[in-house]
């Protein structure tokens, strides 16, 4: 988000913390008192970290500095609650291909009368004619100006997606995102796993774990792809190597997956030197839907 609008000529401040720690709203209102930013941006949940970030209290910080909330809601929008008009968010984009279960290519965006009120004030052209949405809003508005030719394909694709997510029930998929969250860290627990980032701020989604001392992460990774065909992701930048993601996001959000991913996380540490009880995380799991 940075890089982005670097690249477009804006004067950008960034603040930091360690890979599975969020911003606080002090943290954030130290920096929007000094600097005075048109723009404050934010990742809501952070598929690298696995770490889910507060809005409302940070919502209020920016704007009572007369900024704008730019939320970047790629990871969560279909599986944890995205309340845009509620956290009063001004610019908000996201992606298909994660919690919504459809083919990556589009961006669902979603803008504040403020942000329509910054575009309408503009007194250059944007930089990029592909991404000017006030280019884009004549397009799909009652003007009907072109602008490019729709992903007819990707629309419908889109429609029967969130048509899926309607007919599951928005707060049903919440909670079935929660439960088998639950059931996967309840497993991983009792194989002697523990996660990279507090349970206070933890990403359901997305579950980021320590790998266990002795074990070779790249090895696991093979072996659950080669024999048992699941796909976890390795750490990145400063986690690279310590941590492992995995992903439990919208069709993919199953019981009978985390399942699978247990019994076969459980032979590859067995394989790995690591002496595990036998089915202890299947067990574990299966102990948290019993009770829910």
């Amino acid at each position: 988000m940075a890089d982005l609008a670097g690249r477009a000529g804006s004067e950008v401040t960034t603040i930091e913390k360690p890979f599975g720690e969020i911003f606080d709203a002090g943290e954030i209102a130290e920096v929007v008192d000094r600097v005075k930013p048109k723009v404050v941006g934010l990742v809501h949940a952070e598929t690298s970290t696995g770490a889910l970030q507060p809005i409302e209290e940070i919502s209020r910080v920016v704007h009572d500095a007369g900024a704008l909330l730019l939320l970047d809601t790629v990871t969560s929008l279909g599986g944890v609650p995205v309340e845009i008009d509620a956290w009063n968010v001004d610019a908000v984009y996201s992606g298909t291909q994660k919690c919504l279960s459809c083919p990556p290519g589009l961006a669902p965006v979603s803008f504040s009368a403020a942000a329509l009120q910054a575009m309408d004030a503009r007194k250059s052209k944007v930089a990029s004619w592909y991404l000017d949405m006030s280019m884009v809003r004549n397009y799909w508005g009652g003007k009907r100006a072109y602008h490019h030719t729709a992903p007819i394909n990707m629309n419908y694709a889109l429609h029967e997606a969130l048509r899926l997510v309607l007919e599951e029930g928005l707060e049903n998929r919440w909670a079935r995102h929660r439960r088998n969250h639950l059931a996967l860290r309840a497993g991983l627990e009792a194989l002697g796993i523990q996660y990279a980032v507090p349970e206070s701020h933890r990403l359901p989604q997305l579950n980021a774990v320590l790998i266990p001392d002795g074990v070779d992460d790249a090895a696991v990774r093979k072996q659950l792809l080669n024999e048992f065909g699941i796909e976890i992701g390795g750490g990145l930048g400063p986690m690279a190597g310590k941590t492992w993601r995995s992903g439990l996001m919208g069709a993919a959000c199953t019981n009978r997956n985390v399942l699978l991913l247990l019994a076969a996380l459980e032979r590859c540490l067995n394989d790995q030197g690591i002496s595990v009880d036998a089915g202890a995380g299947v067990a574990a799991a299966n102990g948290v839907y019993a009770a829910s």
